[in-house]
C-alpha cells in the first residue's frame, strides 16, 4: 500500500504523528476513523496525489502515532487536541491553509478543526457521521443498539478489560456488523487494523477518544453553540447505513455548516474502501472546485 509515498513521523501539538504523504499542489489532509489507521485511504490516496499534496495521518492515540497519557478530564484525547495536532503537522509541512477529508472519528476531528481554525481549512469533506451533539440527542432504539459501542467505550476501565480478552473477535464483530457482513477490506489494510488493535495502549487511547466525545467534546460544542462551519462542506454517507434510514443527513448538517452539499453513496459505513471510485470522484470534484 502507498507505493511512492513518503512515510514519516512529525511533531503534532504535543505528540508524535505518523503519516504518509505524496504528490504536489494544494494540501489535502486525510483523517481516518475507528478502528482504522491512515491505511483506510489506500484505494484513493494515490489518485488524489495526482492533483494534491496528500497527507494521510494516524490520529493521536491511533496506529503508529503517539499515545498521550490519559487525563481525568479526557482533554488529551479531545477532538480539539487531536485537531491541533493535525494543524501543526500541516503547518510543519508548509501548508497554512489546506483541505480536509475525515471519516468517522476523523470527521469529528475535522468538524472541530473547521470551528477552531477557520482560517486554515479551505474546504471540508465529512464522511458518514452526524454532528456529535445531534447524535447523542437523537438516538432511536435501533441506533442505540447499533451504536452501543459509543457508551461501552466511554465507561472507565471496562472496555479495556472486556475487549482485551479477544481483540480480534471484537474487531471482526465491529467492522462487519453495520451492514450485516464484513465489507471488502483489502487484506493488507485489515492486517494493519488488527496489528494496531492488538496493542493495549492503542486500544486504551481509542477508548479515551470515545470518553472525550461523551464529555469534554460536548462541552466544547456547547461553548460555541450557534457557530457554523464557515468553509464549503461536502457530506457523503452510505445509503445502506443507519443514519441514512433515520435522518435527513444534509438537513442536519445545514444546521451546523453555512455551505453544504453532498449525497448518499451505494454502500455502508466504510465509503473509501467499499466505494473507492465514487468516493474519489466526489472528492476530486469538490476539492478541485
Amino acid at each position: 500500500m502507498f507505493a511512492g509515498f513518503v512515510r514519516e513521523d512529525v511533531e503534532g501539538d504535543g505528540t508524535r504523528i505518523h503519516l504518509v504523504r505524496a504528490g504536489s499542489g494544494p494540501g489535502l489532509l486525510l483523517l481516518h476513523g475507528f478502528p482504522q489507521t491512515h491505511a483506510m485511504w489506500h484505494r484513493i490516496a494515490p489518485a488524489l496525489a495526482e492533483r494534491f499534496t496528500v497527507v494521510a495521518t494516524d490520529l493521536r492515540g491511533y496506529g503508529d502515532s503517539g499515545k498521550p497519557r490519559a487525563a481525568a478530564d479526557h482533554a488529551a484525547h479531545a477532538k480539539r487536541a487531536t485537531a491541533n495536532d493535525q494543524v501543526a503537522v500541516m503547518a510543519g509541512l508548509g501548508f497554512e491553509q489546506f483541505c480536509v477529508a475525515g471519516h468517522d472519528r476523523g470527521a469529528r476531528v475535522a468538524h472541530r478543526m473547521a470551528l477552531d481554525h477557520p482560517a486554515r481549512v479551505r474546504r471540508l469533506a465529512i464522511l458518514d457521521i452526524l454532528p456529535t451533539p445531534f447524535m447523542y440527542a437523537n438516538l432511536t432504539q435501533e441506533l442505540a443498539m447499533a451504536f452501543y459501542h459509543l457508551f461501552l467505550f466511554a465507561q472507565p476501565n471496562l472496555p479495556e478489560r472486556l475487549i482485551g480478552a479477544d481483540p480480534d473477535a471484537f474487531l471482526d464483530h465491529h467492522m462487519g456488523r453495520f451492514e450485516g457482513g464484513m465489507p471488502p477490506f483489502a487484506p493488507a489494510a485489515m492486517a494493519e487494523y488488527r496489528r494496531c488493535f492488538r496493542d493495549a495502549p492503542t486500544r486504551e487511547a481509542m477508548f479515551e477518544d470515545y470518553r472525550a466525545a461523551a464529555s469534554i467534546d460536548l462541552d466544547h460544542h456547547r461553548a460555541d453553540q450557534g457557530q457554523k462551519i464557515a468553509c464549503p462542506t461536502l457530506v457523503l454517507w452510505g445509503a445502506r447505513g443507519l443514519i441514512h434510514r433515520h435522518h435527513d443527513v444534509l438537513a442536519v448538517w445545514r444546521d451546523h455548516a453555512s455551505d453544504v452539499c453532498g449525497r448518499a453513496l451505494p454502500c455502508g459505513h466504510y465509503l473509501a474502501e467499499e466505494q473507492p471510485e465514487a468516493t474519489l470522484d466526489e472528492l476530486l470534484r469538490f476539492f478541485g472546485s
